[in-house]
């Protein structure tokens, strides 16, 4: 993981009122520059945790942190906050409410008291960004559930944050709605942005991401996706079952096709390429 932290919870706690205690003592850290992916069975967690990190919800003990330092719940330390951190909720109709897409996404940057010419310029890039700037002028109750999506992050994108969160943002897409978002969020990354992103999809995060943070009763377990995910005590742990990936690395070293200290597959592609390699070249692996 990179040394250079954006956002961080020390020793955090919190419980809703009148509730058990949902997170306590936790330490999470959110390096920059990295593709992270948040896993986690219902109720772990995943959305307390999201909603402490964006200033949502505050740790009734323990401090959050933006480049080290202290996070304040005034106005003046949620603005400073929220200009560094965005949250994009699941369901694109809880945060989507303004009467077109490009007032929506112009709610933030106005917010903060900038120029008009500044939140047109945030506004283009953002609606750009996300592939609808063709639907600037769209009332919002006439997009898609596909489009309302992408309206939604690119009202948190106009913010310019240097962390998004997404909570499971591809939840209810279609199979080419699924790759063109994730083809969006890649070239947010390109851009410097870091993604968080919630999901219960292992082997989304698998391909997708650079490290995992797996919730489970005892805390939070972050590290490199591929190591994290193979840990099949730490997902069983977790509610979560083992990605295809993982599972195919095991059955291969299980035959001697693949080393043990070999990387397993990601993709469907790195497994064509594994299977490839291993195959001897008088006997082509048959389709």
């Amino acid at each position: 993981m990179s040394d250079s932290e954006l956002v961080a919870l020390r020793g955090a706690s919190f419980a809703y009122e009148d509730g058990p205690t949902v997170l306590r003592d936790l330490d999470f850290r959110v390096p920059e520059g990295r593709a992270l992916a948040l896993l986690g069975r219902n109720g772990s967690g995943k959305t307390t945790l999201m909603r402490l990190l964006s200033g949502g919800l505050k740790p009734r003990t323990g401090r959050l942190t933006v480049a080290g330092e202290p996070v304040t719940y005034d106005r003046k330390g949620l603005t400073r906050l929220r200009t560094t951190v965005q949250l994009v909720v699941q369901d694109p109709d809880d945060q989507l409410f303004a009467a077109s897409v490009a007032q929506d996404v112009s709610f933030g940057p106005l917010n903060l008291g900038l120029p008009d010419p500044e939140v047109r310029d945030r506004v283009g890039e953002a609606l750009a960004a996300l592939d609808i700037a063709a639907l600037a002028d769209r009332p919002t109750h006439l997009l898609s559930y596909g489009q309302r999506k992408r309206a939604a992050i690119a009202g948190a994108v106009a913010m310019r944050p240097r962390v998004l969160i997404l909570d499971e943002p591809t939840a209810g897409l279609d199979p080419d709605g699924q790759e063109r978002l994730l083809a969006t969020l890649d070239g947010l990354r390109a851009g410097g942005t870091t993604v968080v992103m919630a999901t219960h999809d292992v082997d989304l995060a698998l391909r997708w991401s650079d490290d995992a943070a797996v919730l489970t009763p005892s805390g939070v377990h972050t590290g490199p996706t591929a190591a994290t995910l193979a840990g099949p005590d730490l997902l069983r742990r977790a509610g979560l079952r083992l990605p295809w990936g993982v599972a195919v690395a095991r059955l291969l070293r299980a035959q001697g096709v693949l080393g043990e200290s070999a990387a397993g597959p990601r993709t469907p592609e790195e497994l064509a390429g594994l299977v490839a390699g291993c195959a001897a070249p008088d006997r082509p692996v048959s389709s």
